[in-house]
């Protein structure tokens, strides 16, 4: 039986945003949308009198109503009565909120900075209350990421393996999960491509610094699409990046094409095409 979480997986993949650079690569998440339900829903849970009469399930239904309608500052205000909370599926979905709301373009440096540790400490509060939730380890991975631009390359690289972890841990919790194991594949294809002098100022900061392969990053995109085939244009894409990085055309060809033709429902979906178009232009 698919849970929420799964249901909603594809929402997770459209806002464009920065998952963890170090020197010159880095990885992006993306986030897609369900259709967007009736405003009733929020309304439904405006008064604090009415939102605490609810039961859990119903509350976290009209939460993930708002989200599915991308109403992220409604949703970040519904959630953060929950802040001081023992549920960890409250909590995450405070994180998710708080980091969607710190990449919102209108967001301020300041307060996207201080949204980007708040989401922190909710996803990492979540993983104290439910190490076994698979969102939690997802979201308080991303959030760790985020973190790394405010930190310096030194603790941005350290955070590296512990963020691999926590999606290692996601997907076994939730083999189905798609998002995971893209994002996953992602952290793969951004240190296989880390070029070889970025390479050197990493090996002296760490004896042994992160590493991994085209090949690596290629099994778990291909893995996510087995899981939920055509779920993310962006992971089209980089089937069609990695391809062409381990100098298959042919393959590389296949999967540009189905990125060019996924439909552009997203700002996200538009820019995937738009790049999709100039790789194939450069396979000829």
């Amino acid at each position: 039986m698919q849970t929420r979480e799964d249901k909603l997986h594809r929402k997770e993949l459209n806002l464009e945003h920065s998952f963890c650079e170090a020197g010159g690569a880095s990885f992006l998440l993306g986030l897609p949308a369900l259709s967007c339900l009736a405003y009733a829903a929020y309304r439904r849970v405006q008064s604090s009198t009415v939102v605490l009469a609810l039961e859990k399930e119903e509350l976290l239904e009209q939460a993930d109503y708002l989200y599915g309608c991308a109403e992220t500052e409604k949703l970040y205000q519904l959630l953060l009565q929950y802040k001081d909370g023992e549920d960890a599926e409250f909590l995450w979905r405070l994180a998710r909120a708080s980091r969607d709301l710190s990449l919102q373009p209108d967001t301020e440096a300041d307060r996207k900075k201080q949204l980007v540790f708040e989401a922190l400490e909710y996803a990492k509060k979540a993983l104290e209350k439910d190490e076994k939730c698979f969102a939690a380890h997802k979201w308080y991975a991303i959030c760790l990421s985020d973190s790394g631009d405010y930190l310096g390359v030194k603790v941005k690289i350290g955070n590296s393996y512990i963020i691999r972890d926590h999606l290692e841990r996601a997907i076994k919790l939730n083999p189905k999960d798609a998002t995971s194991i893209h994002i996953l594949g992602y952290w793969c294809f951004a240190f296989a491509e880390l070029p070889w002098y970025q390479r050197k100022v990493a090996a002296v900061i760490f004896s042994s610094p992160p590493t991994s392969t085209y090949e690596e990053a290629l099994d778990f995109f291909l893995k996510a699409e087995e899981v939920d085939p055509n779920f993310y244009s962006k992971n089209l894409l980089m089937l069609g990046k990695t391809y062409m990085a381990m100098k298959d055309n042919q393959k590389a060809l296949l999967w540009l094409t189905k990125a060019k033709e996924y439909p552009a429902h997203t700002h996200e979906d538009k820019e995937v095409h738009k790049e999709a178009v100039d790789l194939l232009k450069k396979l000829g």
